[in-house]
């Protein structure tokens, strides 16, 4: 009888602990896919019958902020049962408008793993709040908004930048300027950008140095970046950015200038109906920055050379040749620099090759804080004598590397073989003068005296003058 008892309530015991374990029920619940710029988007983790004990971080979202958690708890009594939901709410705002995507994810919830199916979120244009009309019921609880509310503002931990690669540069050689609004993860204060493109605009106008070429960085979409400043937990936003060439030895001066961003003061007294928080509006100002510009150290060619970083690149399409056949030669610039200043190779003439003009391509690619370019020049060419020659005796390009601190040449590794007649004769021939130049072989060798050229001259033109006086004569006689 005891063993009988002992296992009916063995039974009942593991019957009841799994009726406890399958009641504890954990869920990821996704917020609307459509909202305003001014509403939040929401991502709810969900405990039915248990305390919420530990869980994972929620997602990143890009383009959205995470703008801190709110809990709720839930208990209901049918029949005579209790139970209960706790939940915890991740608010998102949106930093523009558009489409984006929350991918698929996995959360951990009290130690079970959580997957959750991703959506796309489309954010529109603000959404205006309609009036209540009718008594709140719950006024009572939650704050008479017959009253006028009370506004606080939130100290924003937050900071604009103009940011430089390098304080100091050699004339032509390239920094990166970034201009970026950081907000730290311990921010409070809730924000978004205003008007951002004509802010830019202006911002650019008043910041631009007019002694520099500049290849700027396209920022199509402004995002959210982890950095870590002085230890501590920053998203940056990029919002312009781009790399200078100074072209003057002036020094490059960068005033401060002011970023105005929505920014909302929030309810002293919190209520889940009415307004809980209020626009305003503050504006961020810059430190100001300087790059000094060094002149660039002595070289005969110092006023010609291109600045940076760069390395060869060569092709031919053909190595052994016979004079007069023709063949092409590549050369590629390659590396980081002002793509404008890099000129074309200037082989030497002389009577060995004959090179023509040649056909220029160039790329630019700007990406990571870096102007990365290819400038390639296609020439044609001619060999006339035999020989064995070493196009780096005709190929040179001298340029500046400041990360070395010193000049530097690129120059050809190809060596061509040349087989043939030589077409210096036939040079000569293609340059003949014609039948004039033939009559210095038939032509008398006797030296004539100056002189005596002018007096033959002379009685040539008296006696034309005879002729034309006896002429008038005779027409004045027939008409008489």
């Amino acid at each position: 009888m005891k063993l009988t008892n002992k296992i009916l309530i063995g039974c009942v015991a593991f019957l009841l602990s799994a009726t406890l374990a399958n009641s504890q029920d954990v869920s990821i619940k996704i917020g609307k896919n459509e909202i305003g710029i001014n509403q939040y988007f929401t991502i709810t983790i969900q405990v039915e019958n248990d305390r919420l004990k530990q869980y994972s971080e929620f997602p990143e979202i890009q383009g959205f902020i995470k703008r801190g958690t709110s809990s709720s708890t839930t208990t209901n009594y049918i029949n005579g049962r209790m139970s209960s939901t706790q939940a915890l709410i991740q608010n998102y705002q949106a930093a523009e408008q558009g489409s984006f995507l929350l991918e698929p994810f996995t959360m951990t919830i009290n130690g079970k793993e959580v997957q959750s199916d991703g959506i796309q979120i489309t954010v529109t244009e603000a959404v205006q709040r309609q009036s209540r009309r009718r008594r709140d019921p719950f006024e009572e609880y939650f704050g008479n908004r017959s009253e006028p509310e009370e506004y606080i503002d939130v100290k924003a931990d937050a900071f604009v930048a103009l940011t430089l690669d390098k304080d100091e540069v050699y004339i032509g050689e390239g920094f990166t300027s970034t201009l970026a609004f950081y907000v730290s993860r311990a921010n409070q204060a809730e924000m978004r950008f205003f008007d951002l493109a004509n802010q830019i605009t202006e911002i650019v106008k008043k910041v631009s140095p007019a002694n520099c070429w500049e290849e700027n960085f396209s920022i199509d979409q402004i995002v959210g970046e982890p950095v870590k400043i002085n230890g501590r937990q920053y998203d940056r936003y990029r919002i312009y950015q781009t790399v200078y060439y100074p072209l003057t030895l002036q020094d490059i001066e960068f005033p401060s200038f002011g970023l105005k961003m929505i920014k909302y003061k929030m309810a002293k007294n919190q209520s889940f109906f009415g307004r809980n928080r209020k626009e305003d509006y503050e504006t961020f100002y810059s430190q100001p920055k300087k790059v000094t510009v060094k002149e660039l150290p002595p070289h005969p060619l110092k006023e010609k050379v291109a600045v940076g970083d760069y390395s060869l690149d060569e092709q031919i399409s053909e190595r052994s040749l016979t004079t007069g056949q023709s063949f092409n030669y590549r050369l590629d610039i390659i590396g980081e620099g002002n793509i404008s200043s890099i000129e074309a190779p200037q082989p030497p003439e002389d009577s060995e090759f004959d090179f023509y003009a040649p056909n220029v391509t160039q790329r630019v690619n700007r990406s990571n804080g870096k102007v990365k370019v290819v400038k390639s020049y296609d020439f044609y060419a001619i060999p006339n004598e035999p020989g064995e020659y070493q196009l780096g005796d005709y190929f040179q390009w001298i340029y500046f590397n400041p990360r070395l601190d010193k000049y530097d040449t690129l120059t050809s590794e190809y060596t061509v073989q040349v087989t043939g007649e030589s077409r210096k004769n036939l040079s000569i021939a293609s340059n003949d003068l014609g039948d004039f130049y033939d009559q210095i072989r038939v032509a008398d060798n006797e030296l004539t005296s100056l002189n005596t050229q002018e007096w033959i001259s002379h009685l040539v033109n008296i006696f034309i003058v005879l002729i034309l006086a006896f002429t008038a004569f005779l027409l004045f006689k027939r008409t008489a």
